[in-house]
């Protein structure tokens, strides 16, 4: 049996879940976010706890256990606490501001980047540090990753955009031979 499909989810007060035939609904504080159901698991809700279990032994039925359950997870804690990503901007004449929905960044370009966030998504600026918020951990990790994709981190001098605590291996460049 999967270790991460057979524990328990517990629902933390003020969230609510409908589990209907097709698909998952759980609602907070923060939104409501839906999930469909996968094929040959069922998924029940009792004090307060959420089980899901395998209705059959299946190679897909053992692979979707978990993924379900850690899926069903992310949601209960997003629409409860939220998830949040930092990015940090790092070069110099490098910078980041935010219009409404729309961040600008001047990236070392010959123009400024304009990265419009997804709806559900929300950012904040402070200085050179860029924080991702959303209810939606796979589309708070997708948006960090578009906005690094812009700019990635060199080698070199470590310029870029980087997640904030990531390690970049750096380069030592050229020896310098002497004849």
């Amino acid at each position: 049996m999967s270790r991460i499909g057979k524990q328990l989810i517990t629902i933390p007060q003020g969230v609510n879940i409908s589990i209907n035939e097709a698909q998952l609904e759980v609602s907070g504080a923060k939104g409501r976010l839906t999930q469909p159901l996968l094929s040959g698991l069922s998924i029940e809700e009792k004090d307060n706890q959420i089980l899901v279990s395998r209705n059959n032994n299946e190679a897909v039925s053992r692979s979707n256990h978990g993924l379900m359950r850690t899926l069903i997870a992310n949601m209960v804690e997003g629409v409860s606490q939220g998830y949040s990503k930092k990015l940090e901007v790092i070069g110099v004449g490098y910078r980041v501001s935010i219009q409404g929905n729309t961040l600008k960044l001047a990236l070392g370009f010959s123009h400024d980047v304009d990265f419009t966030l997804p709806e559900g998504i929300s950012a904040q600026v402070e200085q050179n540090v860029i924080t991702i918020n959303g209810i939606d951990k796979q589309q708070v990790g997708q948006v960090a990753s578009e906005i690094r994709e812009l700019r990635k981190p060199e080698p070199y001098k470590g310029k870029g955009i980087r997640y904030q605590n990531e390690y970049i291996i750096r380069k030592s460049g050229k020896s310098g031979k002497e004849k």
